[in-house]
């Protein structure tokens, strides 16, 4: 009885210390098996003590299994797989992250591009000459250099579709009611708009004072139309579809100067080409026709919300014309 004890004793009193090294020899590891069938303990109970811990095993399993194998893992763990690539029609690897291949199509061009709104009531008078009064430090500042106009246009124009995208999401969630799909069609217009600014950074590129105006211009017209768009949406709409009226002269102006050869004519970004579906041979005067095209859709669309409100009627009673563009 007393060698029992003694025996459960001493196996406790080593299995603690075991537990509690932070190192143990492989021989220091073994020798519990000594007690094996010694007055009572039985083998099956008396197995080595691991040395590590099944965060260490894995540790030094990693590097031999390799990054990728351990990336996969993770992907795994969160439900999420990146290994399976979008591919082009063609069978190829589609190599944009920022949009995706079903997000590209082919631009309508055929689009009428004099259409005008006439300011008739005191709010859209304000409203067009206020875009008006934009348009003179701007000339003055590019005067003919329409890559880099361009650029700067694409930095503001990309502004009012999230305000409005955000703001109109706000109201949704604390009215606890649907937006008619404006939300969306909002976010597909400030997308479109940056889009546009991705592919004129591949022609024109910016020096350190215009990164400055952007940043400038862009804390300006934020907060300007993040106040406006509160105060009176209509207004808001209403500047932006003038806005998009001016940005089709502004790219009429520049087809212009491609076709005199003013401009040099060369091939359209890999962006453009895959985002509009361009031919491979496309050049920067396509690339200048489609955006021109993108922004006349943006222009009935911001006059038609701006119709809609100067009828009494909110966004949501009529639907939205999502995937106008």
């Amino acid at each position: 009885m007393s060698s029992r004890m003694s025996g459960s004793i001493l196996l406790r009193h080593a299995g603690s210390r075991i537990s509690t090294a932070s190192a143990v020899s492989p021989a220091a590891a073994a020798w519990p098996l000594l007690f094996a069938g010694c007055d009572g303990v039985p083998a099956a109970m008396v197995r080595p003590m691991s040395t590590s811990s099944p965060a260490k095993e894995a540790a030094a399993k990693a590097p031999k299994e390799g990054g990728d194998k351990k990336a996969v893992a993770i992907n795994s763990y969160w439900g999420i797989e990146q290994s399976n690539k979008p591919m082009r029609e063609d069978g190829t690897e589609w190599k944009w992250t920022c949009f995706r291949p079903w997000e590209t199509y082919t631009a309508d061009t055929s689009i009428d591009l004099t259409r005008h709104h006439e300011p008739k009531t005191l709010l859209d008078k304000i409203a067009y000459w206020t875009v008006k009064s934009l348009r003179f430090p701007t000339d003055v500042f590019f005067q003919r250099r329409y890559g880099c106009r361009a650029m700067m246009l694409e930095t503001v124009a990309a502004v009012p579709g999230m305000v409005g995208g955000m703001l109109l999401h706000l109201r949704s969630l604390r009215r606890f009611e649907q937006s008619g799909g404006w939300i969306r069609a909002l976010m597909e217009e400030a997308e479109n708009e940056r889009m546009h600014l991705m592919t004129f950074m591949e022609v024109a590129k910016p020096r350190w004072y215009e990164r400055a105006l952007v940043i400038a211009v862009q804390g300006v017209f934020f907060n300007a139309y993040f106040l406006g768009y509160i105060l009176s949406p209509k207004f808001a709409h209403r500047v932006v579809g003038y806005l998009e009226e001016e940005a089709i002269h502004s790219y009429t102006e520049y087809l212009k100067d491609l076709e005199a050869g003013k401009i040099e004519d060369v091939p359209a970004p890999a962006i453009a080409i895959d985002y509009w579906r361009l031919p491979a041979n496309a050049t920067l005067k396509d690339v200048v026709t489609v955006v021109r095209a993108d922004e006349a859709h943006h222009r009935d669309v911001n006059h038609f919300a701006s119709d809609i409100h100067c009828q009494g009627m909110q966004l949501k009673e009529s639907p939205a014309p999502i995937g106008y563009h």
